[in-house]
Order: structure tokens, then sequence, then C-alpha cells
């Protein structure tokens, strides 16, 4: 069986254990860009299902999510009467949600809640309910990068994480129309196959241990895929080619370590075995078959994968921090306030909190002939959340022998930094200091012409007048807060000062001056990352770092591409 054959039928068995048991399982995670294949599999899905997969917008607000007032039959009979949400029409079929990438963390925990308890309970809109409700939910991953990837609040809760990106329908064989049958009777006799045995729940939670899976829920959700598979197979009880099949379809995409094998006991030289002797072999257990189904599904470039891992939860923030309350950008709500200059008023909601009082204003105002009644305190804004812009702030020390090296590579890491500044929202600025003073070679940015004009020819040499620089750097990054960007600053110096603010050499005082100055940066909350150039690290440089609250990174021989990393690895 090739590799892609191999995945297929990952695919369509873990589409078949899902449609037996949705609720359970909670549902699937599923990596690819649109296309035949992903198209194909929600198809396959839907048909194991007999019934219609229902969408989840990705902007939906809480009132269509969770349910709320419904104006029109309030308006009509004169009360408070509820309409149903999204998630509570769900009950007992499939939620697929689009661009699952890009969900809103708080959409993302109400439904979390609601897959926990199998019930949803709002107090939203000045109605209070609560009602039964379980639904699967197929999370598309449509992440283009790979740091771009469904939350963990949901792909935690989710059985199966599916990546279909590669594949074509050509190399999926065709299912046979029976198979739909045994989907069908597999799901009504669920509830016959007994529970697993201790030995079972051992091996399972033995494996996940074993990759480096803290998260309980992961065997839980594999002891339910077990059963369901007991189900598909027409069996009673679950079996170890359940377990196995559970094994590698839940634990092995998640996980995060390799397993550490035992050594095999080597022979003493010196000790002769009798001849009669054979060597015995040890029976393995059901927790280490089970072990080595998942080593055996795991994917080949796990390393690689635990590192990007690693770099993705390193790398929050890159892009700009989230602007609340501005008059563009993504809907997140709304709340109660007044009218004032750039404010939205929602007239939907503001109609809906106005409708509970309708009956009591019109006994306090009987002459009153408006059809609604609306109060100041009824008003509803529009709030949303702008995505700023990031300005990283280069400041090279282009003192020294080592200044026209340093300079070189820092060109080539603002040029790589600019190359994706229009996808990134990012703008790049560049302060060298040297002599006596610093210099704003390239005031923020987002054009590469301008940038590589004016790093056609950087000057280098002399003194450090390292408390110029970082006072020129902090004044220009809160110039760019008051402008609304996020500023963070790459520090690319050997910290050891030698120049005062007046451009007098005087070591010890120009190294009071720029801890003076450093301190600035933590006082107003911005990010730094601080490069040693040096080729040891040097005891100045740690303490500039610390008063800084900057992220310290040894790099003695510096190079554009590390330079670019540690930027997008910079939390703003």
């Amino acid at each position: 069986m090739s590799a892609a054959d191999a995945r297929w039928a990952d695919a369509i068995a873990a589409a078949a254990l899902l449609a037996i048991d949705p609720a359970g399982l909670g549902g699937a995670v599923l990596r690819a860009r649109p296309g035949p294949a992903r198209d194909l599999w929600l198809d396959d899905l839907r048909g194991m299902l007999d019934r219609p997969l229902r969408r989840l917008p990705l902007s939906i607000d809480d009132d269509r999510l969770l349910g709320g007032l419904d104006l029109v039959a309030t308006l009509k009979v004169g009360r408070a009467v509820a309409r149903a949400g999204v998630l509570a029409e769900a009950d007992g079929g499939v939620l697929v949600a689009a661009m699952a990438e890009r969900m809103e963390a708080g959409a993302a925990a109400r439904i979390a809640a609601v897959l926990d308890r199998g019930r949803l309970e709002s107090v939203h809109e000045g109605l209070n309910f609560s009602t039964a409700t379980s639904f699967a939910l197929v999370a598309l991953d449509e992440g283009a990068e790979p740091d771009e990837r469904a939350g963990a609040i949901l792909s935690e809760r989710l059985a199966f994480h599916l990546d279909l990106d590669g594949l074509r329908i050509a190399e999926r064989e065709p299912i046979d129309p029976d198979f739909l049958a045994v989907v069908t009777a597999a799901r009504a006799g669920l509830n016959l196959v007994a529970p697993p045995g201790e030995a079972a729940i051992e091996a399972l939670v033995t494996a996940a241990a074993a990759f480096g899976i803290v998260s309980l829920r992961a065997p839980i959700l594999a002891l339910r895929a077990a059963r369901a598979a007991a189900a598909l197979r027409g069996g009673e009880a679950v079996e170890e080619d359940d377990l196995i099949l559970a094994a590698r379809l839940v634990l092995a995409p998640r996980a995060l370590i390799l397993p550490e094998m035992d050594a095999p006991d080597q022979p003493n030289p010196d000790e002769r075995p009798p001849e009669s002797s054979q060597p015995e072999e040890t029976p393995q257990t059901l927790a280490d078959r089970v072990l080595d189904a998942v080593q055996a599904a795991a994917p080949d470039d796990l390393l690689a994968q635990i590192a990007a891992n690693v770099a993705r939860q390193q790398s929050r923030g890159r892009a700009g921090s989230d602007k609340k309350g501005g008059a563009r950008g993504r809907p997140a709500g709304v709340r109660p306030g007044k009218l004032g200059r750039g404010l939205r008023l929602d007239i939907p909601a503001t109609l809906r909190a106005a409708a509970s009082w309708q009956a009591l204003r019109r006994r306090e105002q009987p002459q009153a002939r408006a059809a609604v009644l609306v109060r100041a305190e009824d008003f509803r804004l529009q709030r949303r959340i702008e995505k700023s812009e990031a300005t990283t702030i280069f400041v090279v020390d282009a003192s020294g022998s080592a200044a026209l090296n340093r300079l070189a590579e820092c060109k080539g890491a603002v040029e790589l930094l600019l190359a994706q500044a229009y996808v990134r929202r990012t703008r790049a600025a560049l302060i060298a200091f040297r002599k006596t003073s610093a210099e704003t070679l390239l005031p923020p940015t987002r054009s590469l012409t301008r940038a590589k004009r004016a790093l056609a020819d950087l000057p280098g040499g002399g003194g450090t007048p390292l408390a110029s620089a970082l006072d020129a750097a902090l004044r220009l990054a809160l110039s760019e807060r008051a402008q609304g960007r996020t500023p963070s600053v790459v520090l690319l110096t050997d910290g050891r000062a030698n120049v005062t603010r007046a451009g007098i050499g005087a070591r010890e005082e120009a190294q009071a001056q720029a801890l003076e100055s450093a301190r600035g940066f933590k006082a107003h909350a911005i990010g730094v990352a601080f490069i040693d150039s040096s080729p040891r690290p040097q005891p100045e440089a740690r303490a500039l770092s610390e008063a800084m609250g900057a992220r310290y990174v040894p790099l003695p021989f510096p190079q554009a591409k590390a330079m670019a990393d540690v930027v997008k690895t910079l939390a703003s």
C-alpha cells in the first residue's frame, strides 16, 4: 500500500467512526485547502451520516451562535421571545466550521463549553435559557502557513486530526456501497459494545504518555474510537485490532515526542553462555503492541514537526497587536454605551435591548405613538477589532572593526523582513550609531525599494554612543505606538558603551547612561530582542538586556536569516 493509499484509508476510517459516534468523538480537524479531496471527504461523511452538514460561518455573532431575542416575534406579542442559535439547531448533527484557524478565541471557547457539557446555557439579551444539544464539529483548517493552525481549545476536543493536503481523488479507492449500510448498522449497535477493560485503558494511556500527550482527553477519545471500531466490526467487545486502529487515528497525530526505547542488553564478552541455552524472547504486552502501532503511524518528519510546534508557540504577535474599540476592523460583538464621534450604533442590537421593556414603557407612556420606545440605556454600539501594523526598529552598532559585517547582515535582514511587508503588515526602520551620535538611516517604511536606496552606503567605525542610540530608538518606538502601530526593537551590539550622550569618551559614565536609557523600554512595555554580537557573551550585554526586559540572543556571527527569524519570533 502506497503512502497516499494509507492516508486515504485512515481518512475514510476516521469518517466512518465519526459517523458511528459523532457526539462522543467530538469531531475532526481537517487540514486541507479548498479542493476536490476535501469536498470528497465531506461528501463521504455526509453519506455515512445520511443527513446534511450544517455550515458555521467564520464571522458568526453570539446572537446567531448561542441564540437570543427574536426581535420580530417579541415586538409582535409584546413579550420576550427567544430564538434558537446555530448550536441548538445542530443537535444530533455535524457542524462544519470554515477557516477554523482564524476563529476568534471567544467563539471557540463557547463552542468548546457546549461540546464538553452537551448542553447550551446562556444568559443573553435579558434571556436565560438552557437546552440540551450534542453535535460533532469538523474544523476546516485552511492555513497557508505552517504556524496557522486551528486553536488548541477546539482541536484538543476533536478526536481526529486529518491532513489531506497533497492527496488526489484519483488515488482513492471507491467506497463499497454496502459499506454505508454497515456504518448505519454499527451506529445502531454502538450501545451494545461493552466498555473497554482495564488492560485496554492502560495500553492507551501508556501510549499517550510515551508520545508526550499530556491531556487525558486524547486517551478518552481513543477509547470512544475503539468502541466505534468494535461496532463497525460487528463485535460486542473491544479487541486488540480496535485499540490499534483507535490509537493510530487519535494518538499518532498528537505525538509530541518520540518514545524512549529500551536498549537491548549487551552480552558480557568474558562470560560464555552454555551451548544448550537459547535466547529468551520476552512476550509483548498489549500496551507494547499499541505503542508500536502508534509509532508506525506517527509522521516520518515528527522531529521537524515538533520543532515547528515550538517555533509557533514562540511566534505570537509578530503581525501587530489587536486594537479594540475602533471604527474599522472585524466585528467583535456589541456593547452598551453612549453615541460619540467615530462610534457606530448597532440598530438590531439596540432594538433587541429595548424590546423586552415595551410593555412596561407603554404603561408609563400610554400616549406615545412610536412603534418602539427606545431610551439611551438601550443603545448598543458596535465593537470592532483592527489588526495594527507592526514596526520593527533595528538599532545597529556601527562602531569598531566589525561594523561593516554587522551593517551588511542587518541590511539583509531588513530586506528579508520588507519582502513580505505587505502580507504581514510590517514596517521596518534602521538606526545606526557610531562616533558621537546615533542616526536614523531608514525611517519606518514598507517600501523595499526605498530601503535598498537608504541602505546602499552605510558608514562604519568610531566610538559607541549606546545611550544616544537607545534614546533615539525609544522616541521612535513611542512615536509609532502613538500612531496606532505596534513597535518592537532589535538591538545588535556587544553592549559596551564608551561615548556619553554629550559625545565625550568616558566608558563608565557612558555605560551608566546606557543602563538608564535601557530601563525606559521595560517601563513602556516595548518588546526588545537584544542580539549580542560579541565573540563571547559579555556581562555588560546581559545587564543591559535585563534592564530592557529584552529577549537575549547571543549571535557571535550575525546572519541576515538568523536576524529575520529573531524578528519573527519577537513578541510584540
